[in-house]
């Protein structure tokens, strides 16, 4: 029985793990293609700067949409189930993406063209918003008190492998063309290499049981028919929490691998494959030290790691841009991959130490209303506001003002929250 328990448990992980891989790379080939592409090819009139404020405005649009997303997909997650609302998310998010590859530029319709990419974005922007919820439930109620941590961890790992995925075929096809091909078509293949991974990861899912925490809570009569509503009403101080915990990860997140691309190649002059090589890098460590980080927060607490995370890339944000300032391409995959690790040593534990503040009657609304609001004023501004400080000073200096100061509202929140590891979920749900 035991070892039936645990199979179940390693196919939830891993189908987790694939689909949101395939969510994440849809979602971070968009932020690495507004940095390198479509302010030439959406917004060419404007000069670079400008252009790549525009480009990021349109980026920061998908954020503002991951709360509506959150609160859709939270209500009827905690309703109806899970599973649904992932395979849903999946399909959305992948349509969105293929139709990106397929847009026409602005020198072949106009006005319409950034239109048009602008409600696409906002259509992963939903999808997005709803699949990190259901994702992380799905682990965190199939497993136990003891590993939880761990096994919640796994599907984040789908952030870096999403990263490295749209980095690499990005930085494989800017490799091999001329920059005029690369922007004329090259840049549209990724996109539309979504519809293989979106069967990939349709049929792997589909193989999922529903969480049984989820059925054990619908069957006992326990569903909410208002969670959005009650998340906000009886758990504000689990929100607060929540969102200050993702201050410092999502701002960093972003200043690493979406504005760094901006300022390598045109703050500091080096080609864009230096840019992407170095998110690869970065990626390919996270991919080994954010499940390490997950699974320390099962033996030493969710609270120290985070911690330690969020002090890390306060601290580190000064080193960072000094870094990337020498010209040096191993000192810039240095700096790209420390800004990994901090972020590491967050976003792994995060899925159990959110997921732990909610009862399962609202765990779905909770956990996205805190994770994805937090986006919008976190995460969706960070590369827009890096941008105009660098714009209006020349200095990277207010940037990293700017990190460290998330950093300390996150490292105020970890020292804020309540220990929860290794509480049931029996425990968590209270009498």
């Amino acid at each position: 029985m035991a070892s039936s328990k645990a199979g179940t448990l390693r196919k939830v992980v891993l189908a987790s793990l694939i689909g949101t891989t395939i969510e994440w790379y849809d979602f971070f080939l968009y932020g690495t293609a507004a940095a390198l592409v479509f302010n030439k090819v959406f917004f060419p009139a404007a000069d670079p700067l400008t252009g790549a404020l525009l480009s990021f405005a349109t980026y920061a649009l998908g954020f503002a949409a991951r709360p509506l997303g959150g609160v859709i997909f939270g209500h009827y997650g905690d309703r109806i189930g899970r599973k649904k609302l992932l395979m849903i998310s999946l399909v959305l998010m992948g349509a969105a993406t293929v139709a990106i590859g397929l847009l026409p530029t602005y020198a072949q319709v106009g006005v319409a063209a950034p239109l048009m990419l602008v409600g696409l974005r906002l259509v992963q922007g939903f999808a997005v918003g709803g699949e990190w919820g259901g994702a992380v439930l799905i682990v965190a109620e199939h497993g136990g008190a003891k590993h939880r941590g761990f096994w919640a961890g796994w599907p984040q790992v789908g952030v870096p492998a999403g990263n490295l995925l749209a980095a690499a075929i990005l930085a494989l096809m800017a490799a091999n063309q001329s920059e005029a091909d690369f922007l004329s078509w090259g840049w549209r293949v990724p996109f539309l290499l979504s519809a293989v991974l979106i069967g990939v990861g349709w049929w792997v899912r589909s193989a999922v049981d529903e969480s049984p925490a989820f059925e054990k809570a619908r069957e006992a009569g326990g569903a909410s028919s208002a969670p959005v509503l009650e998340a906000i009403t009886t758990k504000p101080k689990a929100l607060a929490i929540g969102a200050g915990l993702r201050v410092a990860e999502n701002i960093g997140f972003y200043i690493v691998t979406t504005f760094s691309v901006l300022y390598i190649t045109q703050q500091v002059g080096l080609p864009r494959q230096i840019a992407l090589n170095g998110l690869m890098i970065g990626a390919g460590v996270e991919l080994f030290t954010l499940p390490l980080c997950a699974y320390l927060s099962d033996k030493i607490g969710r609270r120290p790691v985070y911690a330690a995370g969020a002090l890390a890339m306060g601290v580190g944000a000064f080193g960072f841009f000094r870094l990337l300032d020498t010209g040096d391409p191993m000192m810039i995959y240095l700096a790209i991959t420390g800004g990994m690790v901090a972020h590491g040593a967050m976003y792994g534990p995060q899925a159990a130490f959110l997921s732990e503040l909610f009862p399962t009657r609202i765990r779905y609304s909770g956990t996205s209303l805190a994770y994805q609001v937090t986006s919008v004023f976190a995460g969706s501004l960070a590369p827009i506001i890096a941008t105009w400080f660098l714009k209006e000073t020349g200095s990277w200096t207010p940037i990293a003002i700017y990190v460290a100061g998330a950093a300390a509202i996150s490292f105020t929140a970890a020292l804020l929250a309540k220990e929860t590891k290794g509480k049931t979920l029996a425990e968590i749900d209270g009498p």
